[in-house]
């Protein structure tokens, strides 16, 4: 099951469980939330760049996120590996953002790059505590 908007507002709320920090309500979509640069960067074509979210993102035991680049940016030639956050995850996301594109492509901090779209992980009991935890900023591969 997708996480609805008023799912999402809900499990954030104070003892929901889900903490997306700094939140806004022009990120939340009807069934998914757009996470946002990190900070301003310039995406050479045909290379991939590392760019954290702005947001700190904890999902509880029983949340597991897809991350999908917005469509507006998708058509622009922009794409994202690495699409899938495990249970327990917490951290500011490292976006691995590819420009297929012929020209470099600009991001300033606080654009709304990727959607993150919630779903309701059934009878869970391993969360993940892997060496992307508490991260901050851009992590390269370890």
């Amino acid at each position: 099951m997708i996480l609805s908007a008023r799912a999402i507002r809900e499990r954030t709320a104070q003892g929901g469980g889900l903490v997306i920090n700094p939140y806004s309500e022009e990120c939340q979509q009807p069934a998914s939330y757009d996470l946002r640069a990190g900070r301003d960067v310039i995406l050479p074509p045909k290379e991939c760049t590392l760019v954290p979210s702005m947001e700190w993102v904890e999902l509880p035991a029983d949340l597991a996120a897809t991350l999908r680049c917005r469509s507006s940016y998708a058509r622009r030639g922009l794409l994202l590996g690495g699409g899938f956050v495990d249970p327990g995850f917490r951290g500011q996301l490292t976006l691995c953002l590819t420009n297929m594109g012929a020209e470099p492509m600009k991001l300033q901090r606080g654009e709304r790059v990727i959607q993150m779209i919630l779903h309701q992980v059934t009878v869970n009991d391993t969360v993940y505590g892997g060496k992307y935890q508490d991260s901050r900023g851009a992590v390269p591969a370890r």
